[in-house]
């Protein structure tokens, strides 16, 4: 196979939809043999990383997951050992304790705690209530942790409920409404664990955030499923750098007029419309992972760049630090720049695509050792994507801030 039918393949597109847009962006940039060098790095990652893992003369696409997978379950039993000489007084809160030493993030721009009172006040939760045996917010006010009980609306309201606040209440918040302080992270208490273990069971994980109030809460659940607890951690290391991200765009807009709508459509997670651009040589801005909703969604079939991968390769730069913080006792070194990699291996019925990415691989050891078997890749599709939009741009330090320029777009004109 050419570089191009390679890398069309595992990006999920033709090889002539490849080569128009090679093509058209050669003409734009100058820049010449982009895909070509990216298969041959991809390639040769690929090969140092089976020698490290020492597969053997088996290179069958089920042996080379198998192998990845074994090693996240060394992997992680090595991070517990570590995990448990942190202090906390159980595992979340000392995920909680090491997550704080391993990430660099500023401080952000969030919206005052003070409007947690005023969003329950004008959209008041029966859920909620129901949930506390309450019948007015005002007992939640006196009682309750207004943090916590805010992040418990994630588990008793569906999107729906969620973006129908945002209509009546975000719309009216301004820059002064907003103040800057550090990300916090809370470990939330026991009394929701009943219907916080429904939204692990749904989510697959025991974290989740506020981008708005610039808050990472963690589910105190325990679920003895291998590769969970590792594919977590990475996770809450990954929102500290996605607030990050999403703070620095609240502050780039909060002095503009329709700052409201551009503050409820970054909570939204709103895509644009490819239908929608005219310009030639276009990027997506693509803030979600849409093949989790619609697997032919023409979007997914476009050049486009994804915050989340660069959310994942800081989160997954950051768990790499732990082999220097454990003098190498918890090496995790492995996983440092396979993000973006994957490639083409036999497979029962032809080739199919083996993710090298650390989330895509302990998801998928999540998924067989819960008996459902899936195999996942998207996280490094993604990647891929986002790699080579970083060598036409011009590298990885001009990334982000190319991304955050144009973010209110919803597109990248190169």
């Amino acid at each position: 196979m050419t570089p191009n039918q390679k890398i069309a393949k595992i990006l999920g597109i033709t090889e002539k939809t490849l080569e128009n847009f090679e093509f058209s962006l050669r003409e734009s940039t100058g820049k010449t043999g982009i895909i070509e060098n990216l298969c041959k790095e991809n390639e040769k990652i690929i090969e140092e990383t089976i020698i490290k893992l020492n597969t053997g003369d088996d290179r069958s696409a089920d042996h080379t997951r198998g192998t990845l997978q074994k090693i996240i379950f060394q992997h992680e039993k090595q991070f517990l050992e570590f995990l448990n000489t942190v202090e906390g007084k159980n595992e979340f809160e000392k995920a909680a304790n090491l997550s704080k030493t391993l990430v660099n993030v500023g401080k952000g721009f969030f919206l005052k705690k003070d409007f947690i009172k005023q969003i329950f006040l004008k959209r008041k939760s029966e859920n909620l209530l129901g949930y506390l045996g309450y019948q007015t917010v005002e007992e939640i006010f006196a009682n309750e942790d207004l943090l916590e009980a805010f992040s418990a609306l994630r588990f008793v309201e569906n999107n729906e409920w969620m973006h129908k606040t945002f209509e009546e209440v975000y719309s009216s918040f301004t820059e002064v409404d907003f103040e800057e302080r550090a990300i916090e992270i809370k470990v939330l208490n026991t009394k929701w664990h009943d219907i916080a273990k429904k939204f692990v069971e749904k989510k697959h994980h025991n974290v989740s955030h506020l981008k708005e109030f610039g808050v990472i809460f963690l589910n105190p659940i325990t679920m003895d499923v291998p590769g969970k607890f590792l594919r977590d951690f990475a996770l809450l290391l990954h929102y500290f750098h996605e607030i990050e991200f999403y703070s620095k765009l609240f502050k780039k807009y909060s002095a503009e007029e329709n700052f409201a709508e551009k503050f409820k459509s970054l909570l939204r997670g709103d895509v644009k419309e490819t239908i929608d651009i005219k310009e030639k040589n276009t990027w997506l801005i693509v803030q979600r992972y849409l093949i989790k909703e619609n697997s032919q969604d023409p979007r997914l079939f476009q050049p486009r760049v994804n915050p989340e991968s660069i959310h994942w390769a800081k989160g997954e730069k950051d768990l790499v630090g732990i082999s220097e913080k454990t003098g190498g006792k918890v090496d995790l070194s492995l996983w440092w720049n396979l993000d973006w990699v994957g490639g083409l291996f036999q497979g029962v019925n032809g080739e199919e695509i083996v993710s090298f990415d650390l989330e895509d691989n302990a998801m998928s050891l999540v998924s067989f050792m819960e008996g459902k078997k899936e195999v996942l890749t998207y996280h490094q599709r993604e990647a891929m994507w986002t790699k080579i939009f970083a060598e036409y741009a011009g590298g990885e330090d001009k990334l982000e801030q190319m991304v955050l320029d144009n973010f209110d777009k919803g597109y990248i004109s190169l």
